[in-house]
This record gives structure tokens, sequence and C-alpha cells, in this order.
């Protein structure tokens, strides 16, 4: 597996992201190692609340929101997943699969930082990764929270939006990633703000990993993930633990994403479940206070 690393330089002086940087080895699954980034920000004793980002963004999503959760008390652990942010980058779009995120994830944060009690939230792929991390070893955690995202097996159809981004992922001869994030929030990105999602990529042959993400979504029963899919929501079915959904009312890739686990998490029943409204698909980007306070508020409610 070819390796790249993003250029120390590329993250200077990047607006509201001064937060310290942690580094772990973890194993590729190819018998070499690659190095991930992670924010454990507030007290290290206290309980975790683990945020993870999605497509194609990285830890600069959560930068509003961590001191608003660390002010409330907790630790805050917040991942680069691996091929963004400041995580070591595969080149080859092939070594990228979502089995290997999510084994990567478990040997970070399950292994390496052996998080326990574990308040979760998870939008875009940081909800399919952390999903997939509740299924394999719900004793992890305390409650859940997630945001427009989901857990597809390859049954059903998923949303027009989401099928036209998987295509263009693969299609265009672009991928403005700064740019794109822009257009899928409500509020306009300032440039200082476009500039930290570009930071991670300095040129074409740093975006394997977000270039393949939207294509390890199942969208069949072939699909290699369908049936590990389908295991997580076998144990989500039997999640008794809090379980909360706060999406937002302008996002139309998740739309209606809620509906299943609201009807299918036992968890779910009864929970404040919010749309949250004035925001895109990173609500983190619109509505980050309130996002945070969200989140605060259900971890002091159980």
């Amino acid at each position: 597996m070819e390796i790249i690393r993003t250029p120390d330089s590329q993250f200077e002086n990047l607006k509201d992201y001064q937060f310290e940087g942690n580094y772990l080895e973890i194993n590729d699954q190819e018998g070499g190692t690659l190095r991930v980034h992670y924010l454990d920000e507030g007290p290290a004793d206290a309980d975790p609340v683990l945020l993870l980002h999605g497509e194609p963004s990285w830890s600069y999503l959560y930068r509003h929101m961590i001191p608003i959760v660390v002010e409330a008390g907790h630790r805050v652990i917040v991942p680069d997943l691996v091929g963004f942010g400041k995580s070591d980058k595969p080149t080859r779009m092939e070594d990228y699969t979502y089995a290997r995120h999510v084994l990567w994830m478990q040997e970070l944060l399950f292994v390496k930082l052996n998080l326990q009690n574990v308040t979760f939230f998870g939008q875009d792929w940081g909800g399919l990764i952390g999903l997939r991390l509740v299924g394999s070893d719900q004793g992890r955690f305390s409650r859940v929270v997630i945001g427009n995202t989901g857990l597809p097996t390859g049954e059903g159809q998923l949303t027009k939006a989401f099928m036209d981004w998987q295509k263009y992922s693969q299609t265009s001869p672009e991928f403005p990633i700064g740019d794109l994030i822009n257009t899928a929030t409500v509020r306009e990105l300032q440039s200082d703000e476009i500039k930290a999602y570009y930071a991670p990529f300095p040129s074409d042959e740093y975006t394997a990993g977000a270039r393949i993400f939207p294509s390890l979504v199942p969208t069949s029963n072939d699909n290699p993930a369908s049936q590990d899919n389908k295991r997580a929501w076998k144990v989500l079915k039997e999640f008794t633990k809090p379980f909360l959904t706060a999406f937002s009312d302008s996002d139309p890739v998740s739309a209606g994403g809620e509906k299943a686990f609201i009807r299918d998490v036992p968890g779910a029943q009864g929970q404040p479940h919010i749309i949250i409204e004035g925001a895109g698909h990173f609500l983190q980007e619109d509505k980050p206070n309130e996002l945070a306070q969200i989140i605060n508020t259900f971890i002091a409610s159980k």
C-alpha cells in the first residue's frame, strides 16, 4: 500500500482550528501501518463524546462544536478518517473499503484509546462507520445521536440526490472538495473556511479516499458491505440505550433517513427527535451551536 501524508504546512493558520493534534499508528490491514490523527479535548477522565465526520470533510467540521461540548464537562474525541484531514492517505482507491474503514476506527478507538461509556455522534459517513462500531461492540456506548446519515443495506432506494452524487464522484474530471462542501450548506462559507476544507488535499494524488467513498455505500445486495450492515441493523433493532436523531430540514441526500431509526431502534422510542431548521447536509457548519447543545442536553437527560 502506497501512502502519502499531507504536509503540516497545509494546516497552518486555519480559521478557528487551534487544537492540539494527536497521532497513533494503526494496522493498514496489509502488514504496514497508518498514522491517524485525532483531537482529544476536555478532561481526560470524563466520559468521551465521539464525533465522526464524513465525506469529504475532516475534523475541521467540528471546530465550533468542540468547545461547547467541552465546556459542559465532556471529553471530546474527533478522529480524521484514513484518507482525510491530517491522517495518512493511501493513494489507490481500491485500498479503501467500507470494512477497512470500520477496522481502522475499531483499532484506534477501541484498542489504542480503549474508549468506554461513549456518546457517539455521526453524520454522513461518520454515521455509516460509527453505527457499524455500535453494532460490533455496543457495550462501549452509552448513547447514540445521528444526523444526516444512514446505514443502507442495499435494499430499498436511496435518494436521487445521493445517486447523483455517487455518479458525480466517479465521473467528474474535477473534484473541488472545498467548494463541494460549500454547496451542501445553507450558509455561504467564508473563503478561508473553504480553503481549510481543501487543506488536506494539495493535489489530486491525495483525494483517492474522498473519490471512492460514495461508491462504497451499499446500493444493492451484492455490495460487499451489505451483509455487514444487515448484521449491524440486527444489533440496532435490539439497542435499548438512548438513541436520538437530529437531522436537518435542507438536506436532499439524507431526507427522511431518520424514520427507519425512530421506527426500528428500541432506544429511539420516546426520545425528543428533532429536525434542525435552516441547515443543509453539513449541519455542523450551519447550526453548530444548536447541534452541540442538543448533544449536551441529551447526555444530561439520561
